[in-house]
């Protein structure tokens, strides 16, 4: 369905995407996980043909996005971050205006929009203006929109922008609906783990490298064992003194000692006794999408040297805004 290669994007003298590679499948819900500067915005800007890439290739639905733009367009819905619907207008005729932007006319986009706005739990407030909406009613006029034309393929970008945890819950709700119902392909762009576990496979990105690929339980599986995190005065000679006692990989991170081990709460009593009065604090858990970013890349996902990189990216760039 949609067909990612070798995609390569340049602002200036800084690479927004280094060689960016993947598939995603019909009717699967894909998500684009990575924090600011990571490049998912940028490689979501390509698919959604406003912009073209410095090099590489993007096609969906056997389209190709940068030589007939026009022509996929037709086959893409695209909810942006930014609200994009009129709030003095009502929910119909913001629709109304959308249809006919694709063509429809009449008896077919009357019909339509009573279909969507049904579909989107809506229709009781179709003379309303949406500026009279929840914020979480709003996304979904703007979900309406996108999908106003019968797209095969759709395109959000960090959809649950300001929306309260209810309204979250029913727009990831919602899209799975589209994807088991309506057999609807869909991108997502997100920061946020809690959302990226409800994909059926995720592509990570740090600085605009493809780190990590796969269904989240695959990815949290291949760290294998148990997380531990441990708090010291001097966590760089605990991790030393941990390294030669245990012959273990102990790394430091955010000034917290981090390990990847079998049986992690077997392995604090021996730690905890080996190195009295030194430990102050510690916890065990199983991985998640945290620590597969910090796995696959050394530092946490909102981490300062993270958070640093992508202000000197912003800066370079002069234009005083982030490209993420």
């Amino acid at each position: 369905m949609i067909t990612v290669r070798d995609v390569i994007h340049r602002y200036q003298d800084r690479a927004a995407l280094n060689g960016i590679s993947f598939d995603v499948h019909p009717a699967e819900l894909f998500g684009l996980l990575g924090p600011n500067g990571s490049g998912k915005t940028t490689l979501f800007r390509i698919l959604s043909t406003l912009m073209v890439p410095t090099s590489g290739s993007a096609e969906i639905a056997g389209i190709d996005a940068v030589r007939n733009p026009g022509v996929l367009r037709r086959h893409i819905g695209v909810v942006f971050q930014a609200q994009s619907v009129d709030p003095k207008l009502t929910a119909y005729e913001n629709l109304w205006h959308q249809g006919h932007l694709y063509g429809l006319r009449g008896g077919e986009l009357k019909k339509r929009i009573t279909e969507i706005l049904t579909r989107v739990g809506l229709l009781d407030r179709r003379g309303d203006r949406v500026e009279t909406f929840s914020g979480g009613m709003q996304r979904r006029i703007e979900l309406a929109k996108g999908l106003l034309h019968h797209p095969e393929v759709l395109l959000l970008d960090e959809p649950t922008t300001g929306l309260d945890p209810g309204a979250r819950r029913d727009l990831w709700q919602y899209l799975q609906i589209l994807r088991d119902e309506e057999r609807v392909s869909v991108i997502v762009t997100t920061h946020l783990m809690e959302e990226a576990e409800r994909c059926d496979r995720l592509a990570i990105l740090n600085e605009g490298n493809l780190v990590a690929l796969g269904t989240p339980e695959a990815l949290t599986r291949e760290i294998g064992g148990d997380v531990i995190l441990l708090e010291a005065r001097d966590p760089q000679a605990l991790a030393e003194r941990i390294r030669n006692k245990f012959q273990v990989d102990a790394a430091v991170i955010d000034n917290q000692v981090r390990l990847e081990i079998e049986n992690g709460h077997r392995f604090v009593p021996d730690v905890v006794e080996a190195f009295p009065g030194e430990i102050q604090s510690l916890s065990v858990s199983k991985p998640s999408l945290e620590d597969v970013f910090i796995h696959r890349t050394g530092h946490k996902f909102w981490s300062e040297e993270a958070e640093s990189a992508a202000e000197v990216g912003k800066n370079k760039n002069g234009s005083g805004k982030k490209h993420s």
